[in-house]
């Protein structure tokens, strides 16, 4: 028995030990719930939009292009907006590029792609449902229709 330390300093070694090992329990808990809580990969949406004008569809060429009036399509006058699909609460807005397209990242969920409300009779478009998953990509295309005599005669 002469080779074992006095108490206290045995007391204190324990203790200091106790305390460290208690310290290494709690981190490792934490940090695996911070792993844990890591967010879900988001997915993608992806479309093309198609706006309809009155008017019947002018071909160009260089011998018909005087007199015409040409519209180009000004996809940035059409945002569209992602909808919460439950309680229609806006997510987000995309506007689409030169060429009509689109895409956004999303969480995964279930949406509405639809065109923001303006006056009665601006624009028609009808909602259309999507749902995002993780890591993919969803594509939902989008018609416009901005022929303000049709959208009032329906209404």
């Amino acid at each position: 028995m002469e080779n074992l330390p006095p108490a206290p300093f045995f007391k204190e070694v324990m203790s200091s030990f106790l305390k460290n090992l208690v310290a290494g329990c709690i981190l490792l808990v934490l940090l695996g719930s911070v792993q844990a809580s890591d967010p879900v990969a988001p997915g993608f949406l992806e479309g093309h939009l198609k706006i309809v004008s009155p008017g019947p569809p002018v071909e160009l060429t260089d011998q018909n292009t005087g007199g015409a009036v040409v519209e180009t399509a000004e996809y940035s006058l059409y945002p569209l907006v992602v909808l919460s699909r439950g309680d229609k609460k806006e997510i987000t807005q995309v506007t689409a590029d030169k060429d009509g397209n689109y895409r956004v990242t999303l969480p995964p969920g279930d949406y509405i792609l639809d065109v923001p409300r303006r006056k009665p009779g601006f624009v028609r478009a009808t909602p259309q449902p999507f749902t995002i998953v993780s890591n993919h990509t969803v594509r939902v295309d989008m018609h416009i229709d901005t022929d303000h005599s049709r959208s009032n005669s329906m209404q």
